[in-house]
């Protein structure tokens, strides 16, 4: 899952970063308005940690940019301002949570696993198609009952496809959700080749009654499988 930071405090920025990296999520930042804006604009993401100050404009600015664009990030304000007023403003924006300034980090953490949860499942614990189960929060897959092995990257990509199944997937699009900002990087997308291709491998040796289709041209898309 990939998760943008807007912050303008380096060090806090980068303690969050830290912690959410090592949680296993794709994570990107921005430290004014104009680069969060830039951010918003040019990629989804599945979380947005925002902080309502920021260098050049208003945190709530955004807010209402993604409103306007008809976008679903989730969004979880970080500020020092805790007014009432604040609050509000942000939460009938849209904003899923607030978070005011100072606070833990496993708090933190948890209120985006909390988001995503809600966000992406409707409050439900596993995300299910056909014989497979899958749990984001513990990073468990099951199919037919048995728990399947999976790296890392794998489960990243398998989940993308989970919580858009039927959808076409541009792989430039999933290269960038599942390997941020490095996927910029590569001239070509061998390495999403290879992750679909030990992924589609292990879905299968495991009996899953869903494939990861090519579409010629384009990318991919989840389906249920032709079996009988």
């Amino acid at each position: 899952m990939k998760i943008l930071i807007i912050e303008d405090e380096p060090s806090l920025r980068e303690l969050i970063e830290r912690a959410l990296v090592n949680e296993g999520y794709v994570v990107e930042s921005a430290a004014d308005y104009i680069a969060a804006e830039t951010k918003v604009a040019g990629y989804n993401y599945d979380c947005i940690l925002l902080d309502i100050m920021l260098p050049g404009g208003s945190g709530l600015d955004i807010l209402k940019r993604l409103r306007d664009m008809s976008r679903r990030e989730n969004v979880i304000i970080i500020s020092a301002r805790d007014s009432v007023d604040d609050r509000v403003a942000g939460l009938e924006l849209g904003a899923d949570d607030y978070l005011p300034k100072p606070f833990h980090m496993s708090e933190l953490v948890a209120r985006v696993r909390s988001v995503l949860r809600r966000g992406k499942t409707g409050g439900q614990l596993t995300i299910d198609m056909g014989n497979i189960s899958l749990d984001p929060a513990s990073r468990i897959v099951t199919i037919a009952g048995s728990r399947v092995e999976l790296l890392k990257k794998e489960f990243d990509v398998l989940l993308y496809f989970m919580q858009r199944p039927n959808h076409l997937v541009d792989k430039v699009v999933l290269a960038e959700a599942v390997w941020g900002d490095y996927a910029d990087e590569s001239d070509n997308f061998h390495f999403v080749y290879a992750q679909i291709k030990n992924l589609r491998r292990k879905l299968d040796e495991a009996g899953a009654d869903i494939m990861i289709r090519s579409v010629y041209g384009f990318g991919y898309k989840l389906t249920l499988s032709d079996k009988e």
